[in-house]
């Protein structure tokens, strides 16, 4: 009689017991294998590739010059991320400075903006999935509840795929622009070549295939992000809003007539 004299009691100890269970860690493995943690894992992959292999390049872009009192001699330009080319310089191919006639080139072009955007979107990506999959493994359940949670998810989601596309396509710009500026155009810009008695042949650059290679990976990142937003979308009250409306319902319990 008591019992039913006092059913705020129940329902008072329920809900002060509930937020413990939907906050608390509960891990689980098995998000992973679903598609929206399986794709998390390849987008937190490919993300390190990104910034590796942007962020570790280092090349030199050489001549050879023939001048006063030197023949073929051997002058590079050292250059690296963030591709600030117009740092790199050809020095004089020997002390005389080719009988005092050289004067020393600097290469043409500064692409640290796009470079920097490039790796730095990368690096915060693998630190937001990072975040994500602690989510997903250990907080699945808190995600699954909370209306806010998977709309922010996709909020982000779209954002990163958006983003994806535009710091890809300025440094594909960018990279493009460093291939010329070190390439054998170069030749044609240094004005103590021009001088009579002095010769430039362009020699060599370093390959620049790990660079294709990080646009490669930019443009399978932003594909990544973009269908990963359908697997986040399907999380969201958007897509089944029935099931909040039944959640959210089931908080209180419905009037009855006296």
């Amino acid at each position: 009689m008591c019992g039913l004299l006092k059913p705020g009691g129940y329902l008072q100890a329920s809900l002060s017991l509930s937020p413990q269970k939907m906050t608390g860690l509960q891990v689980n493995l098995s998000p992973l294998l679903e598609p929206l943690g399986f794709m998390k894992v390849l987008e937190w992959i490919f993300s390190i590739f990104v910034f590796a292999t942007c962020g570790g390049y280092k090349g030199t872009t050489t001549i050879l010059v023939s001048c006063k009192g030197v023949v073929n001699k051997t002058v590079t330009a050292a250059f690296a991320y963030p591709f600030r080319l117009n740092t790199a310089v050809f020095s004089a191919p020997d002390p005389t400075r080719c009988g005092g006639t050289w004067t020393d080139f600097h290469l043409v072009g500064n692409f640290s903006s796009s470079a920097q955007f490039f790796v730095t979107f990368a690096v915060l990506v693998f630190l937001y999935c990072i975040a994500a999959l602690v989510l997903y493994v250990g907080y699945m359940h808190l995600y699954q509840n909370t209306g806010k949670i998977p709309l922010i998810d996709l909020v982000i989601t779209v954002m990163a795929a958006f983003l994806w596309l535009v710091s890809t396509s300025a440094w594909a710009k960018a990279l493009t622009d460093i291939k010329i500026s070190t390439g054998p155009s170069i030749v044609q810009e240094i004005a103590s070549c021009k001088l009579p008695g002095s010769t430039c042949l362009f020699a060599s650059v370093t390959s620049m295939g790990t660079l294709n290679v990080s646009v490669a990976f930019g443009l399978l990142n932003m594909i990544l992000w973009g269908g990963n937003a359908w697997f986040v979308y399907k999380e969201t009250s958007l897509h089944n809003p029935s099931n909040s409306t039944s959640q959210s319902s089931g908080i209180y319990p419905p009037t009855t007539g006296i």
